[in-house]
């Protein structure tokens, strides 16, 4: 039989679908500790996580949610996430995780447009379900996890206690959709795309890069709504190491830490910033750590030293998009031969440089860094101009600049495209400007990064002032306020009389307006 005839049904005998990782884990760890959540203290056992699910995913059933049928939810970081994407997952629906920082009218929009027929959410968030309630009569059922529960949503725990724990039966395969993840974008709605459960089954090379065993003590303190905090919850399942799963907050990451015994977990700078200048840190005992794990914003030299100091000498690095999920690692032994690079490709990763002709650039040649994995998405929801320019020859153009050595390994060049990235978010800056062109008495506007101790990179807008009105800088805030999630307004809000630089074509030299504002506060 030809290659060209193998397809995708017929390659394999068995598959990766991701439920299995939790009905294995189930089975294999059975009663040891799997997820202690912080925020409510309860602990759960392997059997008691997989048993959980299973009776989430029959009373979803029992509401009539069938196969391919859209669920989105709205949770911070605690125990039910994990029921909830393995519930989703062996049911084969298709779930929404929602980013709690958008604004409750972001969040309907989403849902509008990726057809959610159900919510879940923490009650914490009852105000946003409740303006979700208001603008989607299709969603036919809310289920509210914990305490304060509006009367007009099912709880959560009742429903569990109604449902049986044996396996749902639904055939779920690798091509099937899993969720939709959300990434910025540059205008109107973030992008989104929708993640296979073979995307989503493929992590454990990246943590096996990580050096995780079941006798690791991992920590979840990124936002389980999107990739890498998801991520983090899987692993802890696939390998049988106890997982800790909890929101930051700089000094009760400390005591649990401590008080955990937690040896490997991932930040962003920002995060680690936060727990440095928290008072105290010295006195901490965090001599379980063996490994901080960094990724998605700059880490400048002088703050990776202090991480070294006073939290943990070992620090792993990881390079990817969304889109992409990981592609390089960088481990502690990496560092010292290649100290300045972003890893070499982990398993079944193919990472090339390219010339802007798409032809394989020399080793040290510089150009446009591409790749893929079998974590990688081909498209883009709804979007096929977006999915034209970003998946092109097989391969994700990152957008970002870099080389790679002869030893294979890859070293960030800079960035093609115009994102700002704070504090491990992504902000494209034309989503940005063209909300604040939207407000009266600003002419025109450029939206651009500045160097940031704390945040990586801070948000920042010059503004043209229209010389026939007002504007103020509280103005400016509030209207962003309404109609932005909070990580994308702008921090530094700079006024001018004169126009923007601009190159003949029209385009904004953004780089001389970080040049000239780069001490501005």
């Amino acid at each position: 039989m030809a290659a060209s005839e193998i397809s995708v049904g017929n390659r394999a005998l068995g598959k990766m679908v991701v439920g299995g990782i939790l009905t294995t884990a189930a089975r294999r760890f059975r009663d040891r500790e799997a997820i202690y959540c912080v925020s409510t203290g309860r602990r759960f056992s392997f059997g008691q996580i997989n048993r959980r699910c299973n009776r989430l995913a029959h009373g979803l059933s029992g509401l009539g949610y069938a196969k391919s049928d859209v669920v989105a939810f709205l949770c911070s970081n605690r125990a039910e996430l994990a029921e909830i994407y393995f519930a989703l997952a062996k049911l084969g629906l298709v779930g929404i995780p929602l980013n709690y920082r958008l604004a409750p009218t972001e969040i309907a929009a989403l849902m509008q447009a990726m057809g959610a027929t159900g919510m879940i959410f923490d009650t914490r968030f009852a105000n946003a379900a409740e303006q979700v309630r208001a603008r989607l009569p299709q969603v036919r059922h809310f289920i509210a996890i914990g305490d304060a529960r509006p009367d007009w949503a099912s709880a959560y725990e009742d429903l569990l206690a109604g449902s049986p724990d044996r396996e749902p039966d639904v055939v779920v395969e690798e091509h099937d959709p899993f969720y939709f993840n959300l990434t910025s974008g540059t205008t109107g709605l973030p992008k989104s795309y929708v993640l296979t459960h073979l995307n989503n089954a493929a992590v454990g090379q990246m943590f096996e890069a990580f050096d995780v065993t079941q006798r690791d003590v991992l920590m979840t303190v990124f936002p389980a709504f999107g990739r890498v905090g998801y991520a983090w919850i899987v692993a802890g399942l696939l390998f049988g190491a106890r997982n800790v799963i909890m929101d930051f907050h700089p000094g009760e990451f400390l005591r649990v830490v401590e008080q955990e015994r937690v040896t490997i977990l991932n930040l962003v700078a920002t995060m680690a910033a936060m727990v440095l200048a928290e008072p105290g840190v010295g006195a901490r005992d965090l001599s379980s750590l063996r490994g901080l794990v960094f990724a998605g914003s700059m880490f400048p030299a002088p703050l990776r030293e202090k991480v070294q100091a006073q939290l943990c000498p070992n620090i792993y690095e990881y390079y990817g998009m969304q889109e992409t999920g990981a592609l390089t690692v960088s481990t502690p032994d990496d560092r010292a031969f290649r100290p300045d690079s972003i890893g070499a490709p982990l398993a079944f990763a193919d990472v090339r440089i390219e010339r802007p002709d798409g032809s394989l650039a020399e080793p040290g040649e510089i150009g446009e860094i591409v790749g893929r994995s079998p974590a990688t998405v081909t498209q883009y929801f709804d979007n096929p101009a977006k999915s034209a320019e970003t998946f092109r020859g097989d391969y994700v153009h990152t957008g970002d600049l870099g080389m790679m050595d002869e030893e294979g390994f890859v070293f960030i060049r800079g960035r093609l495209k115009d994102m700002i990235v704070t504090g491990g978010q992504n902000v494209h800056a034309a989503e940005v400007e063209e909300i604040l062109l939207a407000l009266p008495g600003i002419a025109d506007c450029a939206v651009f990064g500045l160097p940031d101790d704390m945040w990586g990179e801070r948000v920042s807008a010059l503004i043209v002032r229209d010389p026939q009105r007002e504007i103020t800088t509280a103005a400016v805030e509030a209207h962003c306020r309404e109609r932005l999630a909070g990580f994308k307004i702008p921090r530094t809000i700079l006024f001018d009389e004169n126009p923007l630089p601009r190159t003949p074509t029209g385009k904004v030299q953004k780089f001389l307006l970080v040049e000239r504002f780069s001490n501005a506060r």
